[in-house]
Formats: C-alpha cells, structure tokens, sequence
C-alpha cells in the first residue's frame, strides 16, 4: 500500500492501469524486382514504392538540408582601409580646390573683363563729348560778337 500523508483522512483511490505493448512488424522482405533504380539526376519530384505485401507507398523524398556556406572574410588590415579611406578623402580634396582656384581665376577674369568694358564706354563717352564739335554741352554757348544782351541773358 502506498504511502499516505498525515494531512489527508481517507486514502488514496486505487484506479485500474492498462498496459499497451506495441506490436511488433514483421521485417520488411527487400524485393529487388519491385524496387526501381533511379539515375541521380532523374529523381522524381514523388517517389512511389511497392512493399512487399502489394500496397504502394508514395511520398516526397526528403533531400538533407545543408547549411549555406559562411562566406569567407577577407583579412584586411583596419589600418590599411583608414589609410585608403584617408587617400580618397584627401582626393577629393584636392579636386574641390582645384575647382575652387579655377572658379576664382574665372571670377576674376570676368570681373577684370567687366571693369576694362566700363572704362572703355565711359572713355568714349568722355571722348565724344570732348571732341564733337557741334555737340550740346550742357551749357550756353555764345558768340560774344554777334551776341544781343538782353535783361542779363545772351541771345544769338
């Protein structure tokens, strides 16, 4: 009898057990009329096969799974891609002030283009007005022997 605790006032039920022994099956008889060589590079998407018995098992055939390769790293030096980083960095440098002093050459040679145009069309606008002879100078001009004076203004 099993072993009851003090807490409990009556003892265990005792239920009935049923015991399943497996039954075992007879070996399976390798036939190797009903057995169909397969080349490897035919295997059918379902392979069917025939037991010994007669009945037919079909089903998929289950291709062990690889795990895909790890791909190798490359061994390469911190330091030799910092110095590589750094030569690309400085690169790039150099071709922006390059950029850069060109882009000022040719600012101030339109600058220098702007300043010589100005100077000439104010020199030859002073040209014309000092030597054109029979231009209006903004002033009065008077032949002082042909001229009538008239209430202190000079008509000609």
């Amino acid at each position: 009898m099993p072993h009851v605790p003090d807490h409990t006032p009556h003892p265990p039920v005792q239920r009935a057990v049923e015991v399943h022994h497996p039954t075992p099956l007879p070996p399976a008889v390798s036939v190797s009329a009903s057995v169909v060589p397969v080349q490897p590079g035919t295997v059918p998407a379902v392979a069917s096969i025939v037991l010994p018995d007669g009945r037919v098992v079909t089903g998929y055939s289950i291709n062990p799974t690889q795990p895909e390769p790890v791909a190798a790293k490359l061994a390469v030096s911190r330091t030799a891609v910092n110095v590589a980083l750094g030569g690309v960095g400085f690169l790039a440098v150099c071709g922006g002030l390059i950029l850069l002093t060109s882009f000022i050459a040719a600012l101030t040679a339109f600058i220098t283009q702007l300043i010589t145009l100005a100077a000439v069309i104010f020199g030859g606008w002073i040209a014309v007005q000092l030597f054109n002879p029979g231009g209006h100078r903004g002033g009065t001009t008077v032949n002082i022997r042909r001229a009538v004076i008239k209430r202190n203004k000079f008509y000609s």
